[in-house]
């Protein structure tokens, strides 16, 4: 009879078990197929990758090829090929733009490393490409030395502006002081007072052109550098609002700078004068020679699909001359001091200026109308500000300006005023909010946290029962995972989601109001979702720390057996499983906070989940989850496993000769126990590594491979370390006799349990008589009553 029963308990733990397993895997394998079926069902036909040739990409409808190419394609070789002059070597040079030759000053000069002759290859007004011959520097002579030149402008312009032509060729090498000294010299150089010839100033075009190359924090230096009585930016930009007025009917136009000039000397008296500069959209990111266009006579603006930047320029002035315009492909002139730029939006400058009477004039009235350029699918405009640069401050304003109208593809702005304008625009993130959780996940939890609070209840209440303390460290683990568990099912989702679904309004808003903005994308906080972030972090990293901790509990018990625990090793412990995250997570909130000030929180977690944020400011490598999570995690896998290993080979799997059990029993018995430190060690969490296979297939499996071992790890605690436990199966056994005596199916003889549990128990320890207690501490029934740091042998601490 009581064989029998045991044989019912074992089969009942056993089916209960398998059932489970088997809905947690087919609901993993349902979730896959109904994902499968999802994107097949929801795939639309797109414009290949492989549509645009030679490096170009596909967006708003058009290939953006590299330099080197152009064509609806970017098929059509847009560059000189490679070539020498005299004894210099030029790789392939895009067309319109200048190259710099393979060989470098030598280090013994002052401008070592640089090259040493450009050449340009230019584009005839047939279209017809060809080269230039090389213009030769000298290999002596820096930006701060060529500056000290001013004086000679007048003379040598030629010279002194090709020769900052070549050092500003190779942008990676500017320095900030570097851009101080070339913005005075070309500066110089259009300054018409300084009388440099035609030549020198189309040259200093091409070098206004490369500095724009230069990187942001190396414009941001060299602003803060330059003092308020010597803006070098400020004149140079003045400087080329004046030069944009000389050109008569001619153009200048660079990869990032274009000039135009309309001249009105020669057409009498008029009345009134309009005229509209159009910037059209090219197959590159640059501005090309035929990109500007220039109608007069013309009463309103009229953008049409490839238009970028247009402007109307409108005098009720007879004595107007001639009026310029400049084109910036960027703002890095115009350092602002309120307005900060977070992304890389495309930022261009317009600047209009007219002529009257010899001298220049402010007074006209000016239409403006932006085709913003940005990525639709991730970004959504969410307002935009007229503005124009007010050289007082040395900052955008607002004054003069407001916005006419907009649509989803144009900004309209008008002043009364000229100037340099531009559009400042907020973009709001469209985020992919994830769906809910999974079947698969929201089951497996379920399970866990049911389990998790069963087995910190019993271990509690079978305190006394057991007659060892609670068994601190597992308590601790299990408490942690609880709470993890809690918090990944009930706030994991940003609460944005559902904003997001029910705002029906997803277009601009403030759209009469004409306010100065203060950075370019906005972002919908959530401190409800950065507190759980910060949670989940917490938790997430005690429940490793406390896996950790339970290695070493097992390694001082099972591998030093022989010598004591350190002394308060109870509250040694405690303070690292509690205390040791929190200072991770506090350090890790106070550096990003220091560093991104009120904007910290989509710097530390995700807006997605609420999550740490994958990557920080400079990438993955300042991500706080790589600093503040994989690293620790990684680290303490690498220990746990280590750890397991040694205890695996050296207590479980060694071979005992004293042992008498059947092959069978003992064999199974291994298996439990390595399953069960398994389990409490964490060394499933290795798979998450797996999930970053670049494969989708592999990637894919690991990922349910993982969510169903790690979702349902509070479930394998349970089992391993509850149900198996004798006085677990006692209080089962009592139960399920007490459920059949009350509906009479079953009659069992009164003690037949507790005779069970005592044959049992004298079999075991008769087969081993000298090792039973080494072995008993890996059997998964007793292993926690047995594997505690606060036995009455070790410690007096307990709960």
């Amino acid at each position: 009879m009581a064989s029998c029963r045991a044989f019912d308990l074992r089969a009942l733990v056993a089916v209960v078990c398998g059932l489970l397993t088997a809905i947690v895997l087919g609901l993993g394998i349902w979730t896959t197929v109904i994902k499968i079926q999802k994107e097949l069902s929801t795939s639309s036909p797109s414009i290949p990758v492989e549509f645009c040739r030679n490096g170009g990409t596909w967006e708003n409808g058009r290939c953006i090829c590299p330099d080197l190419w152009k064509g609806w394609r970017c098929t059509i070789a847009n560059f000189c090929e490679k070539s020498t002059y005299e004894s210099f070597t030029f790789d392939r040079i895009p067309a319109g733009k200048y190259g710099s030759s393979q060989q470098r000053c030598d280090k013994d000069t002052l401008n070592a490393g640089n090259p040493i002759a450009t050449r340009l290859c230019n584009i005839t007004t047939d279209g017809e490409i060809v080269l230039q011959n090389a213009t030769i520097g000298n290999c002596n002579e820096t930006l701060e030395t060529l500056e000290k030149q001013i004086v000679n402008i007048s003379t040598q312009s030629l010279n002194i502006s090709a020769e900052a032509q070549i050092l500003t060729s190779d942008v990676d090498r500017i320095t900030p002081e570097g851009i101080i000294s070339a913005t005075r010299v070309v500066g110089q150089i259009f300054n018409p007072t300084r009388n440099a010839v035609y030549e020198a100033k189309v040259i200093a075009v091409t070098t206004v052109s490369q500095l724009l190359d230069a990187g942001e924090a190396v414009f941001q230096k060299a602003a803060a550098a330059a003092t308020d009585n010597d803006d070098t930016f400020a004149t140079l930009v003045e400087q080329m609002e004046i030069y944009s007025t000389s050109l008569g009917n001619k153009s200048v136009v660079e990869s990032n700078v274009a000039v135009q000039s309309v001249d009105f000397s020669s057409e009498g008296t008029m009345q009134s004068t309009n005229v509209r500069f159009s910037v059209k959209r090219g197959t590159s990111d640059s501005l090309i020679s035929g990109s500007t266009v220039v109608d007069r006579d013309v009463s309103d603006l009229n953008p049409d699909g490839e238009t970028e930047l247009q402007i109307l320029l409108s005098t009720a002035n007879s004595d107007t001359k001639a009026c310029g315009f400049v084109v910036y492909q960027n703002n890095k002139l115009f350092q602002s001091k309120t307005f900060k730029a977070k992304s890389d939006f495309s930022q261009k400058i317009i600047s209009s200026s007219t002529v009257k009477n010899n001298t220049r004039s402010q007074e006209a009235s000016v239409d403006i109308v932006f085709n913003p350029k940005y990525d639709r699918k991730e970004f959504q405009l969410h307002s935009y500000a007229c503005v124009y640069w007010n050289v007082l401050t040395k900052d955008w304003d607002t004054h003069g300006c407001h916005k006419n109208k907009s649509t989803d593809e144009f900004v309209y702005c008008h002043c009364n005023h000229t100037t340099n304008f531009a559009v400042l625009m907020s973009f709001e993130k469209i985020y992919k909010y994830p769906e809910s959780l999974s079947t698969l996940s929201s089951v497996g939890c379920a399970l866990s946290i049911t389990g998790l609070v069963l087995t910190i209840v019993f271990q509690i209440v079978t305190r006394n029962v057991r007659k060892t303390s609670v068994t601190w460290v597992l308590v601790s683990l299990c408490a942690s995972m609880l709470i993890f568990n809690l918090l990944f099912v009930f706030g994991i989702e940003n609460s944005n989601k559902n904003v997001k679904k029910s705002d029906s309004d997803t277009g601009m808003t403030d759209s009469d109001r004409n306010e100065m903005l203060m950075q370019d994308t906005v972002d919908v906080w959530n401190p409800t979702c950065t507190a759980v972030a910060v949670l989940l972090h917490y938790f997430l990293l005690v429940t490793f720390t406390w896996t950790a901790l339970s290695a070493a509990q097992l390694y001082f018990l099972l591998i030093r057996t022989m010598k004591p625990l350190p002394q308060h090793f109870i509250l040694f412990i405690s303070l690292i499983g509690w205390g040791v995250p929190a200072v991770v997570v506090v350090v890790t909130v106070g550096i990003i906070f220091s560093q991104s000030g009120s904007q910290w929180e989509l710097d530390y977690r995700q807006e997605e989940i609420c999550w740490l944020a994958v990557s920080g400011n400079s990438g993955l490598i300042s991500s706080p989850l790589l600093w503040s999570f994989m690293i620790p995690i990684t680290i303490i896998l690498i220990n746990n496993i280590v750890i397991f290993i040694i205890i695996v080979v050296k207590v479980i799997w060694k071979t005992n000769q004293n042992l008498t059990s059947t092959k069978k029993v003992s064999f199974l018995k291994k298996i439990l126990s390595t399953l069960s430190i398994t389990v409490v060690f964490g060394v499933t969490w290795i798979l998450a590594y797996f999930m970053l296979i670049g494969n989708d297939d592999l990637s894919l499996i690991f990922n349910y491979m993982f969510c169903l071992f790690n979702t349902t790890q509070g479930l394998q605690i349970f089992i391993l370390y509850t149900v198996k436990t004798k006085i677990f199966q006692s209080e089962a056994a009592k139960v399920l006799k007490s459920l059949s005596q009350s509906t009479g199916r079953v009659k069992v003889l009164p003690s037949v349990t507790a005779l069970r549990l005592r044959v049992r128990m004298y079999n075991m320890l008769r087969s081993v008589p000298a090792l039973s207690e080494h072995f008993r501490l890996l059997e998964p029934s007793v292993i926690v009553e047995e594997t505690t740091l606060c036995g009455s042998d070790q410690a007096d601490t307990s709960i």
